[in-house]
């Protein structure tokens, strides 16, 4: 039995019942927690310590043993799952968003299994980064990441230990998946990965084959620029506000393109702060609302003695969780505000296939900057007229209201999600969990262009939805 298996856990914080996952008279999914130990290279003698939780697909089967099944576990994909922030742990995703596991708004933490996961048909492995984020820390005191590109290279260094400990998953196809500030870390490992893979011998090939992003925080320029315009049209802020507020903007601008980086991060913060506090403090990442969705008692959960025993987690270790603050943020502070678009026209260029999807009521990172983003990808590319005339479907579903708008070019796929906040997974669950299954196995995503001209049928005049 390996050393990392999570057989069960805690379904409350007093524990008074227990989750099986995998025991002696109970198997349900093989799954999988704890730490890599990756050498610190700044301070030999040293390591750090990035957590992981995987879960294997439910296409396998966790009675019969690995070996025999290896074809199957082999070829179902392996996504990998980021939360953002920075600071904000995965295992938010995991609990609130698209994991097999749910956790109820009571002062128990009451756990519970959920049929929206995204290890249905594929695995799925929730990882705890950079150091300081959730579980993950270093034999270092005040030791963190400080741009994409450190990030990126521990990040490869904690694959290469995950998959030594587990070869079974080595050959999954691979794809890295996130959302918010992780719209910066998905693509610098990604790129990592391909570096690696192109550079030789040195360490395991990884059969990367695209990245997914929800609500990214990809170009904060753009980002905070839409944020404004938003929230007036919203009705958030009125003329005079909204006026003071792009004075503040044009100055946060002219710091920026001067270089400093971590000032720009300051005034960057200062425009969020105060636009929230223009309208009443409403919901950065739901414009309905007031309160973000609740994490409950997930922290008190987290780091309960018994939850951290049964993932295998050293009991002085204390799970963090922040949202652009902390000494997480703090360290990236010179990432902040700097512009990752043209890691995705890399990627796109390498021809791995990429999602980006958004929640249309986001006011931090919607859909207004991811298709400006992309819009401008293209143009540099030259292929901007090809993508504005590439059809945008409505995704529809049997009489009801549409599940979205589709947009495909070749390895590149855009999805707006009506009705969905910051947090797509957590907002529309099945629709989330069927775009992400169309994407990965190329299914269609049925509807209709509505701007194909209408046709008669039978001779009469009308449009049709085909």
């Amino acid at each position: 039995m390996a050393s990392d298996l999570v057989t069960s856990i805690p379904a409350n914080i007093p524990h008074t019942l227990s989750i099986d996952l995998n025991t002696k008279d109970t198997r349900k999914v093989r799954s999988y927690a704890g730490h890599v130990h990756v050498d610190n290279t700044e301070h030999p003698g040293t390591e750090n310590h990035l957590f992981y939780w995987f879960f294997e697909s439910q296409t396998c089967n966790p009675h019969v043993a690995v070996p025999d099944q290896q074809d199957l576990i082999s070829r179902t994909p392996l996504l990998i799952w980021l939360n953002g922030g920075p600071g904000a742990s995965s295992l938010l995703g995991l609990f609130l968003e698209n994991g097999p596991l749910s956790i109820a708004d009571d002062a128990a933490g009451t756990i519970s299994v959920t049929p929206r996961s995204w290890n249905q048909e594929a695995h799925v492995v929730y990882w705890d980064q950079p150091l300081g984020t959730g579980y993950s820390y270093s034999d270092v005191e005040d030791e963190y990441v400080r741009d994409e590109e450190a990030l990126g290279r521990m990040f490869w260094q904690a694959l290469q230990e995950f998959f030594r400990l587990h070869p079974e998953y080595a050959r999954c196809p691979l794809y890295v998946c996130g959302e918010s500030y992780a719209g910066k870390y998905v693509p610098a490992i990604a790129l990592e990965i391909d570096r690696r893979n192109s550079a030789g011998p040195e360490g395991r090939h990884l059969d990367l084959r695209g990245i997914a992003v929800g609500n990214g925080w990809i170009t904060p320029e753009l980002s905070l620029r839409v944020m404004i315009d938003y929230a007036y049209a919203t009705g958030y802020l009125g003329i005079s506000g909204r006026d003071s507020l792009l004075d503040s903007y044009a100055a946060f601008q002219t710091v920026l393109r001067a270089g400093d980086m971590k000032e720009a991060t300051r005034l960057g913060n200062d425009l969020v702060n105060t636009v929230l506090a223009y309208g009443g403090n409403f919901d950065l990442y739901d414009v309905r609302r007031w309160d973000d969705i609740s994490m409950g008692a997930l922290r008190a959960y987290l780091n309960s003695p018994d939850v951290k025993k049964a993932l295998h987690v050293h009991a002085d270790v204390t799970w963090e969780c922040g949202d652009n603050e902390g000494p997480v943020a703090e360290a990236l502070v010179e990432d902040n505000m700097a512009d990752a678009s043209g890691k995705y026209g890399e990627l796109i260029d390498k021809g791995y296939q990429t999602l980006l999807y958004t929640g249309n009521f986001d006011l931090a990172c919607g859909y207004r900057c991811t298709e400006e983003i992309l819009d401008g990808l293209m143009e540099q590319r030259g292929e901007q007229a090809e993508w504005r005339n590439a059809p945008r479907l409505v995704w529809t579903q049997a009489q009801q209201n549409p599940k979205g708008f589709v947009r495909r070019l070749r390895n590149l796929t855009q999805v707006a999600v009506p009705d969905s906040g910051h947090e797509v997974p957590a907002y529309q669950p099945e629709i989330c969990r069927e775009m992400l299954y169309n994407w990965l196995f190329d299914r269609p995503f049925a509807g209709y262009d509505p701007q194909q001209q209408a046709k008669p049928r039978n001779g009469n005049g009308g449009s049709r939805k085909a």
